[in-house]
């Protein structure tokens, strides 16, 4: 599968992987600061953004995407870094093929089974009428019936697009909601020795003790650092702060 990348910089390769309904946009800032110093290499997932959909979604095949990108620009290995669904993409890499990555770091998601949490927000994006909506704003007070939290709206709503046939979703909600069992499950292989940091929003619940065990046991080598007053999305509710994590670690475990 040939994923959608927007490259950026110069230097060692960092490819940055979203998480679930996101796209690489959602990671503009950061680009910004990290290709001053890295490689940038900024990818829609399957079924996401501008990359191709497809009925599998599983973390697997994802993973593969990633060594398939990567092969493709002559990378033998580089630093990666996932958010919750792009996070354990990004596990999945590292322990399948843990020679494709020279350092690893996961936000804000724990290599855990989780619980069906995204029922109304894909109930919510379901209900949008988009055979008749006429504009974004119409669409926004549709998807508010149901999706309450306006920075939540906000997110989804960046997957809108108006195409030849009216407006219609970047993602493939279908496929996402009848594979979310597999997305919802954890990371499997055995364990990842290499240089790994967790990033936690301090007000997020998505890594908690309860996870630690599993953490170690698959990432034994791993160091972890809280984001205070951010919650699931620090690298976008605490920019500088979480851009100072991520060199400080890159360039220490050089």
């Amino acid at each position: 599968m040939q994923l959608h990348v927007n490259i950026q910089g110069q230097g060692e390769p960092l490819i940055i992987l979203h998480g679930l309904f996101g796209t690489l946009e959602n990671w503009g800032s950061q680009i910004k600061v990290l290709a001053e110093q890295y490689q940038v290499y900024a990818v829609d997932l399957r079924n996401h953004g501008r990359s191709p959909h497809s009925d599998e979604m599983t973390y697997a095949a994802m993973a593969d995407d990633i060594a398939e990108l990567m092969d493709n620009h002559g990378l033998q290995s580089a630093h990666i870094l996932g958010h919750s669904m792009g996070g354990k993409a990004a596990m999945q890499l590292a322990l399948t093929q843990p020679e494709r990555i020279r350092q690893l770091i996961i936000v804000d998601i724990a290599p855990v089974q989780y619980s069906h949490d995204h029922d109304t927000v894909i109930q919510g994006l379901k209900s949008v009428r988009l055979d008749t909506v006429t504009s974004r704003r119409e669409a926004e007070q549709q998807l508010a019936e149901q999706v309450t939290d306006t920075g939540l709206r906000q997110f989804l709503l960046k997957n809108l697009y108006r195409s030849e046939n009216g407006f219609a979703w970047r993602m493939n909600l279908a496929v996402i909601e009848s594979q979310y069992a597999n997305i919802s499950a954890p990371p499997e292989g055995n364990t990842y020795q290499g240089n790994t940091l967790f990033i936690k929003g301090g007000q997020s619940e998505y890594i908690t003790l309860e996870h630690k065990d599993a953490l170690l046991q698959y990432f034994p080598a791993a160091s972890y650092k809280i984001i205070q007053n951010a919650g699931h999305w620090p690298h976008a509710e605490k920019p500088a702060a979480f851009s100072k994590l991520v060199l400080n670690f890159l360039q220490e475990n050089n």
